[in-house]
């Protein structure tokens, strides 16, 4: 790792570091990246892959890929939303080497494992010549491929904390045709043990959109359709999508609200079937 570390740190030459790979090359062959130096990080011994409980995370290293993210999760029975999340990222033979970690740092608006992760709490552990530090992921996504990564510093590993119970979670995304294709629009929704809804936000801002709410209306299983579709609308208003070759700003709009609907419900039952740990 020091090693890798130095290599990256190294002034006057711009370098990538690579581990799945699935973005980088993708982009260094079309020509919308360029680089001096490609940093292989497959076989750096402190990332190679690894997930484990530790200090009350669910750690996940930064070599560890989105099949064996989702192989994990689903043996252990834990973050199912984060399971269904992981198993939608491109093609099968992409989630083989696709990392969850990368998946972070490339910070792509549309990226699907990140609205779970950042209703969860998660944060990145970041290792670099001065240290570590962990960072939140919804701090560490800055914009559209910029995070708060210094020169220098290589995310470790992802951490997801393990302390919830009684909590339901659900994912949801929409795409314009099933299989490989990015997402036209995803989101995540978290109810917690004190009823908080969370709601996370992806490819309709240039960071994942983030919002709370503690009214009982989106809980309360007596409220009515309509005063829990009020309640939802107002809280996806904070969305501002762009129109691109996927959807148009308003088609992402008005199914944002669909969408956040059957979240909810997908949360709601989760919890009511004694969720543990979303």
């Amino acid at each position: 790792m020091a090693e890798a570390c130095a290599a990256w740190a190294t002034p006057g030459r711009d370098a990538r570091l690579l581990f799945g790979g699935t973005d980088l090359t993708v982009g260094l062959r079309h020509g919308h990246l360029t680089t001096d130096v490609v940093i292989d990080l497959k076989r750096v011994a402190d990332l190679a892959a690894d997930i484990g409980p530790s200090k009350g995370m669910l750690r996940v290293s930064a070599g560890t890929t989105m099949s064996a993210l989702a192989a994990y999760l689903d043996r252990e029975g834990l973050f199912a939303a984060l399971r269904d999340a992981a198993n939608v990222v491109g093609s099968i033979q992409i989630r083989n080497r696709a990392t969850l970690a990368g998946n972070i740092c490339n910070a792509s608006p549309a990226a699907d494992t990140v609205p779970v992760l950042v209703a969860l709490g998660s944060a990145v552990e970041i290792s670099g010549p001065h240290g570590s530090r962990e960072v939140a992921v919804e701090e560490f996504i800055l914009g559209n491929r910029q995070i708060d990564l210094r020169r220098g510093e290589i995310v470790s590993a992802v951490l997801i904390p393990l302390a919830r119970q009684n909590c339901g979670c659900a994912f949801d995304r929409i795409t314009r045709r099933r299989g490989v294709d990015l997402a036209t629009a995803n989101l995540c929704c978290l109810i917690d043990e004190r009823s908080e809804v969370v709601f996370a936000f992806g490819s309709v801002a240039p960071r994942p959109l983030v919002v709370r709410s503690i009214d009982p209306v989106l809980t309360d299983p007596s409220a009515t359709a309509h005063d829990r579709e009020k309640t939802v609308a107002a809280l996806c208003a904070i969305a501002a999508p762009i129109s691109d070759v996927r959807a148009s700003a308003g088609y992402r709009t008005a199914m944002l609200g669909v969408m956040a609907e059957r979240a909810l419900a997908s949360a709601r039952r989760r919890q009511q079937v004694g969720g543990t740990h979303g």
